[in-house]
């Protein structure tokens, strides 16, 4: 059994050789992070080597503690170097109709629905992260953030991002730029995101990695 308390301290590399240690297992890769199950399969882990946004979501959950439709997080912390490790109870992908139905109740913001206090909170830690977070992209309410529990109630799950294309951009094109948006502890694994591993070639990997020396 893993004690998520002593990972604080870890990178994003010994927070998941701890969870693998501890018996999780992967279920999942996305473009920032990859997603850890526990050996009950109650709950997941999300590890990221960087991550600017998801530390917004974190608090839009804490905002509104409780509320049906976000999900529970049983831990979360800023990882040394720019990741970051959010542990939450696991979710399955919502039907199609479901989550279509789901998307239409936010956009039209009734005032009795529970979908509206989820937006209004949203949308105002939104117009706060684009003062405060470089890069920041914006709200995602697509369908395919919208998850179930094994009860079959809806959850709304990452509901921000970074404009990650921009930022990877940036970074091998005028890497000064991005070495001024993130300062220096925020951005020792900015090479090392998932999409990075899954989708680089060799040649872009090795410029990735000569721009992130050259900030460093």
């Amino acid at each position: 059994m893993v004690n998520l308390e002593e990972l604080r301290g870890a990178t994003h590399r010994e927070a998941a050789g701890r969870l693998l240690a501890a018996g999780w297992d992967v279920c999942g890769v996305g473009d920032w992070a990859v997603v850890w199950r526990s050996p009950d399969g109650a709950r997941v882990a999300r590890v990221c080597a960087f991550e600017p946004a998801y530390g917004v979501f974190v608090r839009l959950c804490r905002n509104l503690a409780d509320h049906p439709m976000l999900p529970r997080i049983d831990f979360d912390a800023a990882l040394p170097g720019g990741g970051r490790l959010t542990v939450m109870e696991f979710l399955l992908p919502a039907a199609g109709p479901d989550a279509e139905r789901v998307v239409a109740r936010w956009d039209a913001a009734l005032p009795a629905d529970p979908v509206t206090a989820v937006r209004l909170e949203a949308e105002r830690l939104d117009a706060e992260a684009r003062a405060e977070v470089p890069f920041w992209g914006g709200l995602d309410r697509n369908p395919g953030n919208v998850m179930r529990r094994a009860s079959g109630d809806l959850v709304l799950l990452d509901l921000f991002y970074a404009a990650g294309l921009e930022i990877y951009k940036v970074l091998l094109q005028d890497p000064a730029a991005v070495a001024a948006a993130f300062p220096p502890e925020q951005r020792v694994h900015i090479g090392e995101i998932a999409a990075v591993a899954r989708y680089s070639d060799p040649e872009e990997i090795t410029a990735l990695r000569a721009a992130v020396a050259s900030i460093a």
